[in-house]
C-alpha cells in the first residue's frame, strides 16, 4: 500500500515541478531549479516538523515526504546544471548556484520545521 501513496505523491510533485519550469524566466542562472529546491526543502522540513509533533499516519508521511517532495525536488537537475556551469567555465555562477542551493535548502528545512511549530 505504501508504494501507492509514494506513487500518487510523486506524480503530484513531478507535475508541480513541471509547472514551475514553465514560468517564463530566461537566464543562464538556473533560478527555477534553485527556487524549486528551496520550496521542497521548506516543505520537507514542515512535513517532518508536523510528523514529529503530531499524530500523522505513516501513509501521509510517505505521500508527502517521499512522494511529493521526492517528485518535486530536483537534485539531479541541480547537479547537472551546476556541472554544466562549471564545464562552460562559468565558475562564479556555478559556485554561487551551489552555495545558494545548499544554504537555501538547509535554511529551508529549518524554516519549514519552525513553521510547523507555529501551526497548532
Amino acid at each position: 500500500m505504501g508504494f501507492l501513496f509514494v506513487a500518487m505523491g510523486g506524480a503530484m510533485g513531478a507535475m508541480a515541478r513541471y509547472a514551475i519550469s514553465l514560468f517564463p524566466v530566461k537566464t543562464e542562472f538556473p533560478l527555477l531549479t534553485l527556487i524549486t529546491n528551496i520550496i521542497g526543502a521548506i516543505l520537507i522540513g514542515f512535513i517532518v516538523g508536523i510528523a514529529n509533533t503530531r499524530s500523522v499516519s505513516d501513509h501521509s508521511v510517505l505521500f508527502w515526504k517521499t512522494g511529493v517532495c521526492g517528485g518535486f525536488t530536483t537534485f539531479s537537475t541541480f547537479s547537472l546544471e551546476a556541472c554544466n556551469l562549471f564545464m562552460d567555465k562559468q565558475y562564479f555562477l556555478g559556485g554561487l548556484y551551489v552555495l545558494l542551493s545548499c544554504m537555501g535548502c538547509i535554511l529551508g528545512v529549518v524554516c519549514g520545521e519552525k513553521l510547523s511549530a507555529i501551526i497548532k
